[in-house]
């Protein structure tokens, strides 16, 4: 609905739901939980406001129901949501942006049932040392805090930890000997299990996954995790789906992440809002770096508002170890009066970056100009990170420039890498109008993906320029020895936990194999970031072959890249795949095809 005075732009929801509340949680504290309403969300109980107005789009809030609902009978939610919220800075942080401009609920709605003595908060720090501690906040008349934590298997990792209650605020501090570490290459995680006690009695017990990881920002030097340095093969990305809009789903969530791994991407950049809690625990568990963002375009939230949302987002996001930087805004809109609050906030002290802008020992200026930009990268201080760079409209931008761009970010070492724009088109379909995807002209068209996961051209070039194995480029000829010079670009994985294999393959016409050979590749044994060789062993025959493909797969079995090495000359492809008639000339030298069709 929309208020006849103002236009249908100021346009409001109204929600009405039924509800029953069993009688067995009268004793207990019920929350009414949101995970996210576009963009001021009113909500009452029973025809009573369950609290203030909340606003900001895209973040967790809850109110505390229990007085307002009756037990055992039907209860009556009502909620307005208004697109506009009533305040000016809300709209530009959030509105104001370059993006499907949406509105209503599209996260979503339950109830929370706690006991009146509860665990509120847990903060996990776990280190790549083995060290752990974490800040657990709650409520009630607890006089006892156990914690156990377990490996992925199941099984206790270290002893039970228990400890005394004094406060509403308890800190464990622990030390675990060898734990497996978490990164973007090997995502190991382990779950820890705090219970509070009364008397010796468990009243609230909550679980939490975590990694044990290190992030060290070496100011002009670059980013490190558990003691090595990383370069971030990024990509932005905003939760959207073509027919649910900004409504995605944990099936959406991994298939993404997914897909981007594919791509040999490490890491995402959440554009320009917190995504939905389902795509960072797919992060954790699929292994992706990722940058969180505090919603703000060119403009951004007043102190107020901008510290409520911030504390939302922290709270449940903080214990992802995915989450290598915390973003306060983007372009522009950066509210430096909330700088403080991510440190205070976050145990852990992770790096804070100001998108398209110089800030914290980061250079992270968007879409830099070959020529000029990355030329101008060698001549700087800072630790270069674009977090926006080649402009992908209409697959224009990440394929065509990559490989350039790539070489120039990989041999500088102030150069942390960088996340392209972006992911996926946003085309939405228009059941106003005949079911078209509508892109709104060339404004959302950018993704390297279409608006269904389309692949294009740029899919596949990205996925060779950021193997994390780079082969050296190499000519076939007669007296090859099967030795291929390579180098292991990851960061903690050694080329003999990956696997090779080779095919042979003799080309017909348009595709048609005329017989192949295939077997597997020893791998061999070279450190990260380290060159070596791979060594094939081919058949005598090899040579009467055209073509030679090489696989390699990473640890879990995931192909990397098929990469291929032609064998045969023009001259004698020619002579096997087109075949001369009366109507077309074939002019054939060793190095070169011409023909004419008449």
């Amino acid at each position: 609905g929309f208020d006849k005075k103002e236009t249908v732009s100021k346009e409001y929801g109204e929600y009405k739901h039924s509800f029953v509340v069993d009688k067995n949680w009268k004793d207990k504290i019920i929350n009414l939980v949101f995970e996210g309403s576009m963009t001021d969300t009113e909500v009452r109980i029973n025809g009573k406001l369950a609290g203030e107005i909340h606003q900001g789009s895209f973040y967790v809030f809850k109110y505390d129901i229990s007085k307002l609902i009756k037990y055992g009978q039907k209860n009556l939610l009502e909620v307005k949501v208004s697109k506009h919220s009533s305040n000016a800075s809300v709209n530009a942080a959030e509105r104001e942006a370059d993006y499907w401009i949406l509105g209503g609920i599209f996260r979503p709605v339950y109830l929370e049932a706690l006991p009146k003595t509860y665990i509120s908060r847990l903060s996990i720090d776990a280190r790549a040392d083995g060290s752990y501690r974490s800040r657990i906040l709650h409520s009630g008349s607890a006089n006892e805090i156990s914690m156990q934590v377990y490996d992925q298997q199941g099984k206790p990792f270290g002893q039970v930890v228990k400890q005394k209650v004094d406060s509403d605020s308890t800190w464990l501090n622990l030390n675990f000997s060898k734990p497996k570490l978490w990164s973007a290459e090997f995502p190991n995680r382990y779950k820890a299990r705090v219970s509070l006690l009364k008397n010796g009695i468990v009243v609230h017990q909550i679980e939490q996954k975590f990694g044990f990881r290190t992030i060290e920002v070496k100011q002009r030097d670059g980013v490190y995790i558990n003691g090595q340095k990383i370069k971030f093969k990024g990509v932005n990305r905003h939760s959207f789906h073509p027919e649910s809009g900004r409504t995605t789903s944990e099936e959406i969530s991994y298939h993404d992440v997914r897909m981007m791994k594919d791509m040999n991407m490490n890491a995402v950049r959440m554009a320009h809002y917190p995504p939905d809690n389902h795509f960072l625990e797919a992060c954790d568990s699929l292994g992706l770096y990722v940058m969180n963002e505090l919603a703000g375009w060119h403009g951004y939230y007043d102190t107020e508002v901008g510290s409520k949302v911030l504390k939302e987002m922290m709270v449940v996001s903080e214990n992802y170890s995915s989450i290598i930087f915390w973003a306060n805004g983007n372009e522009g809109g950066h509210n430096t009066a909330l700088d403080y609050l991510f440190y205070d906030q976050d145990i852990q002290k992770r790096p804070l970056i100001h998108p398209w802008a110089v800030y914290g020992g980061f250079e992270t200026t968007h879409y830099r100009e070959y020529n000029y930009g990355i030329g101008s990268y060698d001549h700087g201080h800072n630790i270069l990170m674009p977090t926006e760079f080649l402009h992908g409209m209409f697959d224009g931008g990440h394929g065509a420039g990559l490989e350039d761009y790539w070489k120039a970010m990989w041999s500088n070492p102030l150069s942390a890498g960088g996340f392209l724009w972006d992911f996926q088109d946003q085309g939405i379909v228009r059941t106003d109008k005949d079911n078209i995807i509508d892109t709104d002209g060339n404004h959302g068209a950018d993704g390297i993906v279409g608006p269904y996961y389309e692949k294009e051209g740029s899919y596949y070039t990205i996925k060779e320029v950021w193997s994390p194995i780079f082969f050296e480029k190499r000519e076939m000829t007669q007296d090859f020895d099967g030795k291929f010079d390579i180098e292991n670009r990851y960061a903690f994985t050694n080329t003999n936990q990956c696997t090779f294999n080779f095919e042979l393959k003799k080309l017909g016409k348009y595709g048609e194999s005329l017989g192949s050979k295939k077997n597997t590749i020893q791998s061999p044994t070279i450190m990260p970031y380290d060159k070596g060789v791979l060594a094939v062993d081919l058949p005598i025959d090899w040579y009467s072959f055209d073509v030679l493909y090489i696989t390699a797969n990473d640890p879990s079995g995931r192909e990397i890249f098929t990469w291929s090495f032609p064998i045969a000359l023009p001259k004698r492809t020619a002579s096997q795949f087109l075949s001369a008639s009366h109507d077309s000339s074939i002019e054939v030298v060793e190095d070169a095809l011409f023909f004419t069709v008449s």
